[in-house]
Formats: structure tokens, C-alpha cells, sequence
């Protein structure tokens, strides 16, 4: 594969990105010098458009291109259910923990532990989970954001993976270490311009290249799935575009796949960026905003921006490159047929701003896995249990000593790692089974700190034991894994909190006094607080739920009929977008007049 033939203007802009992002880190960098408050959260004072912007900007990264050519390129447009099926565990953070979260104030999703549970099984469980999401699952998430741009940077300049991949980590790490979160956030708005930027131009070249969409949707009757036989192909082109997989799919078992993807995968799996009642750097910039109502704007603005306008540019260019190479590479990764793509088609001026839109959606997501990711191993481990008495900017030196450690932890993981796909997979089964109790905690005062620690644990061990049976890696056994160790954890957990006690009165009470979650299961301990209940609540927050989820998954399959010409699709689709619409409208509307009287 030939490499890019940089010239001058090239270079002009992604050093304009560069002088540009730098520029707003030292800008902000001495805001993040006060307090860790400011350092993690900035102060709380974030607007709701610009935490929703740093969300999504964070999710683009740049494995992703790659990874959702992947799923194109074996499974067809359907095999983005994969991260598709998530939206309904996006949705619950919306509108039935994005409040929640907010009116706790705490600095981490972590530090609630304490909150909701005591003694020393809480202070075990916070240690523990900060370790855990802070050493191993944030360092595998930037080591696969580090594979993503390594190949990208080899396949498009030529030059070597560590050192291209240290310099841009390197600038990266400087104004993160420097600004903290408020230059994280601020930056993530220009990111996303240049990330969109960059995915909508290529998509529209590659579309080009294949002659439009008719020519593709002609040709990719012949387009060889990667890794298929010879002679194989996707049988008709509505089988490689359906949004759904059909009986002449490339999945071979597509029933059992989407089951568990639609029914199982995103309320039992715990995954960064989709956790069951929120958590990670979602919880973080929602925590970050001004208010309740702001948190669950940023909230719903991200999961439209997520799921509904960032799937199509990169979906058109798998496609694209499924009639171009034949889903075939040298090294059976296809996803390196993105970055052929932009080697192949792109002239000069359009390569510098893909390579920096690439460098765009690196530097979001590293920056915010590198700010969130040493939070906790700050607020839940080192000021928690090792200095607890020190002045604030102690700990703001802390945090980016801390944010150094995770850039070298990335780097080693990423020597581990072949293809993106294969480490999505393995986070999600790690999490699997566990995503109800992190639901329930917020609704059930019954669940204890032994629920969350036995569900942990029951996830690791189930799950690591099925990879010596089954090939997560594949559609079935990703699938029968998936099933088997939720329904092992959940008997586990469940278990465990039935033959443990309850956390003590005054632990739910204080909890229940600050957070104030609405629903039956907390009934008990608001009667013995004196305070009333809240009824209703989560019954509009039901209706309100299954709206959004129509409501995004009717922009984006709407947008998908219209860019392929599918008239009936684009009608009924288009007709569900405007149904859920008003009537999100309606409920929301409601929920403001019960608020003020």
C-alpha cells in the first residue's frame, strides 16, 4: 500500500490544528491550577452543548473508523449493532440517572460508592473499582485508541508506529497535563469540527470513486466478506446494506446475535461510555455541568450525536471500500481499508485535513481518558487512602503525575493488541452480568456493597472461563458467552445480597436525603425518614425512555434511507422521527409543570 505525498498546504493545516489546540490548553491552564475541583470538573460550571460536545468527541477516536470497517466489511451495515444495541443503556443515563448524578456531587462516579454503602466493604469496593477502571479498563481503551492511530499513521505516512505514535501522545499529554479538564472540554468542541469534518469528506470522495450510490449498491452484490471463502459473497446488496441481519446475511447465526445484543447486551453489560446507569467519563461531564437539567441535556445531545449523526459517514466509506478491495488485506485486518481509502482517493489539501481530523479524534479521546482516567486513581486512591489532609494544589500535582503514569501504561498495552474489534469484545464480557446492579442501587435500597463486589467478580470468572470454550471473537459464541455469564452473574449477585445485610438506616438515609431517587423501592426507607415518596417519576421517565430510543434510531435510519434512495424506509422512518419528537416534547413539557407547582 502506497503512503501519502504530503505537500506544503498539508502541513499548514494540521500545524494550524496543532498551534490551535495547544493555544486553548495554556489558555485555560490556569483555571486547572486551583483546586481538583476545577482540575477533574471544572468547577461545575460547564454549559450543557459543550459537555454533550466532549462526550461524543471522546467516542470518536480513532480505532473507530477502523473498527466500524471491520463490522461492515465481515457482517454488512448490520454488524454495527454491535455498538448500535448500546443506545438503550444510553438512554436510561438520559432520563433516569443523569439527575441523579448530578444532585449526588461527587467528583467521581467511584467516590458514590461510599456514598451508597459503608464501612470497610464500601471502602474495599471504591479502592478496588478505582484501580480497576483507572489501571486496566481506561489503559486498555487507550491502548486500542494507540493501535487505531498507529496504523493509521503507518498506513497513510509510512513512518514508524512507536515514534510517529509518541510525538503525537506526547502534545496530547501537554496541554492535558497543563489545562486539565477545562482544556479537555473546550478543545473537544474544535475536535469534533475537524472529526466530522474529516469522515463526511471522505465518505463523499469514496462514494465518488465507486461512481454513487447506485453503482454501489449494484456492485456490492460481489464484494467477497473478509476472512469468507472463495466464491462467497453477500448474496445481494440488500443483504451487505439491511440495517437488520437476514436470512442471507453474512451472520450465520443472526437470531441469536441480535437477541442478545438488543435484550441482553445493554442493560447487563458494563462498557465505557455505555455503563447501565451511567459512569466513566459520561458521568464526568455531567457531573461538570451547572445543573440537573443542563446534565441531562448533555446527556441526550450526546447519545443523538453518538448514535444518529457519526454512524453514516464511516458506514459509507466500509462500503466503499468492500466494492474497491474486496474486503481482502494483507494483514486480514480490514480495517486498514480505511486508511487505504484515504491513501487512494484523497488529493492534496484533503489528505492534511484527514490526517488531522485523525489526529483530532486521537487527541479527544486520549485527553479525556488520560484527565478521567487519573481522577481516580487521585480522588479514590491516593487522596482516599494514602493523604488525605493535604492543600489542593498538592493534589493537582498528584493528578498529573498520575495522568504521566497512564500515557506509559497505553503505550505498553498497546504492544498486546492486534484488532480493535477483538478488545471491545473482551471489555464487554469482562462487564457482562454486572450492569443491573449498577441500575438497581440507584433504585433498590437493598442492594449492598457485596452486590457490586460478588457481580465483579462472578463477570471476571465466568467470562474468562468461557474463552477456553467458546471464540468470543465470533457472532454465536460472543453471543451464547454474552448470555451464560449474565445470567451466572446475576444469580451470583442476587445470591450474595439476599444472604448478606442491608446497608445500616443511616447510610440509606443520608443517601436517600441527598439524592432523593423516585420509585417504590426506596419506600421503606422514606417512610422511616419521615420524607414522601415520589411517585410518577419513573413511569414518565419510562415513556420518555422509549421516545428517545425511537426518536434517535429514527434519525439515524432515516438519514441511512435517505442516503441510499429508499423511499418507503425514509417515510416510515421519517414518520417515527416526528411522532417521537412531539411526543418527548410533550412529556418533558410535563415533567416542568409538575416541578413548579
Amino acid at each position: 500500500m502506497t503512503t501519502f505525498a504530503l505537500r506544503p498546504l498539508d502541513y499548514a493545516i494540521v500545524a494550524a490544528y496543532f498551534a490551535l489546540i495547544v493555544g486553548m490548553g495554556l489558555y485555560f491552564g490556569r483555571k486547572a491550577k486551583r483546586s481538583m475541583l476545577d482540575y477533574f470538573l471544572s468547577h461545575r460550571s460547564m454549559p450543557w452543548w459543550l459537555a454533550g460536545t466532549a462526550m461524543v468527541a471522546t467516542t470518536f477516536s480513532a480505532d473507530t473508523p477502523l473498527a466500524v470497517t471491520e463490522m461492515v466489511v465481515k457482517n454488512g451495515v448490520a454488524g454495527n449493532w454491535l455498538w448500535w444495541s448500546m443506545l438503550g443503556s444510553g438512554m436510561l443515563t438520559v432520563f433516569f440517572f443523569a439527575r441523579l448524578w448530578r444532585r449526588a456531587e461527587v467528583v467521581t462516579d467511584v467516590e458514590m460508592t461510599e456514598m451508597r454503602y459503608s464501612g470497610k466493604p464500601a471502602a474495599f469496593l471504591r479502592g478496588f473499582r478505582a484501580a480497576y477502571l483507572g489501571l486496566i479498563a481506561n489503559i486498555i481503551v487507550m491502548g486500542w485508541v494507540n493501535l487505531g492511530m498507529a496504523k493509521v499513521l503507518q498506513g497513510t505516512l509510512g513512518i514508524s508506529n512507536r515514534g510517529a505514535l509518541f510525538a503525537c501522545l506526547i502534545i496530547v499529554f501537554a496541554y492535558t497535563v497543563y489545562s486539565g479538564y477545562w482544556g479537555v472540554a473546550t478543545t473537544h468542541g474544535v475536535q469534533y469540527l475537524f472529526e466530522m469534518g474529516g469522515a463526511i469528506v471522505l465518505a463523499v470522495v469514496a462514494l465518488s470513486a465507486v461512481g454513487g450510490v447506485n453503482v454501489l449498491k449494484a456492485k456490492l452484490a460481489f464484494a467477497h466478506p473478509a476472512g469468507s471463502p472463495i466464491g462467497t459473497t453477500f448474496g445481494t446488496s440488500a443483504a451487505a446494506m439491511s440495517f437488520w441481519p437476514s436470512g442471507d446475511a453474512v451472520w450465520m447465526v443472526p437470531t441469536i446475535t441480535l437477541a442478545a445484543l438488543l435484550c441482553l447486551n445493554w442493560w447487563a453489560s458494563w462498557y465505557p461510555g455505555s455503563e447501565p446507569g451511567g459512569g466513566g467519563y459520561v458521568v464526568q461531564n455531567m457531573l461538570a455541568c451547572r445543573t440537573e437539567r443542563e446534565a441531562r441535556s448533555a446527556a441526550l445531545f450526546f447519545n443523538i450525536a453518538h448514535y444518529a449523526l457519526r454512524s453514516w459517514p464511516w458506514v459509507i466509506t466500509a462500503l466503499c471500500t468492500l466494492v474497491m478491495y474486496g474486503g481482502a488485506v494483507h494483514d486480514a485486518d480490514p480495517g486498514v481499508n480505511y486508511v487505504r481509502a484515504m491513501v487512494d482517493l484523497l488529493p492534496s489539501g484533503l489528505r492534511g485535513l484527514m490526517l488531522a481530523s485523525f489526529v483530532a479524534a486521537f487527541s479527544s479521546t486520549q485527553a479525556t481518558q488520560m484527565n478521567w482516567g487519573s481522577s481516580y486513581l487521585v480522588n479514590d486512591l491516593y487522596r482516599r487512602f494514602i493523604k488525605s489532609d493535604a492543600p489542593e494544589k498538592h493534589y493537582v500535582l498528584a493528578a498529573r503525575l498520575a495522568t504521566a503514569l497512564t500515557l506509559v501504561l497505553s503505550l505498553i498495552a498497546t504492544q498486546f493488541m492486534d484488532q480493535v474489534s477483538h478488545a471491545w469484545q473482551f471489555l464487554l464480557m469482562l462487564g457482562a452480568g454486572t450492569g443491573l446492579v449498577y441500575i438497581l442501587r440507584w433504585y433498590w435500597w437493598r442492594i449492598n456493597a457485596w452486590s457490586e463486589v460478588s457481580a465483579m467478580a462472578a463477570a471476571l470468572v465466568v467470562s474468562l472461563t468461557l474463552r477456553n470454550f467458546l471464540d468470543a471473537a465470533s457472532p454465536r459464541g460472543f453471543a451464547i458467552s454474552l448470555i451464560i455469564t449474565t445470567l451466572s452473574t446475576t444469580v451470583v449477585w442476587l445470591a450474595v445480597t439476599l444472604l448478606t445485610e442491608p446497608e445500616p438506616r443511616a447510610t440509606l438515609d443520608a443517601f436517600y436525603r441527598k439524592v432523593h431517587p423516585a420509585g417504590p423501592g426506596w419506600g421503606v426507607v422514606a417512610r422511616e425518614s419521615g420524607l414522601e415518596p415520589i411517585h410518577g417519576e419513573l413511569s414518565r421517565n419510562a415513556i420518555a425512555w422509549i421516545l428517545g430510543i425511537i426518536l434517535v434510531y429514527s434519525i439515524m435510519f432515516a438519514t441511512g434511507a435517505a442516503i441510499f434512495h429508499n423511499t418507503r424506509q425514509f417515510v416510515i422512518f421519517g414518520g417515527a422521527l416526528a411522532v417521537s419528537a412531539v411526543g418527548l416534547v410533550v412529556v418533558m413539557r410535563r415533567e416542568q409543570a409538575d416541578a413548579l407547582q
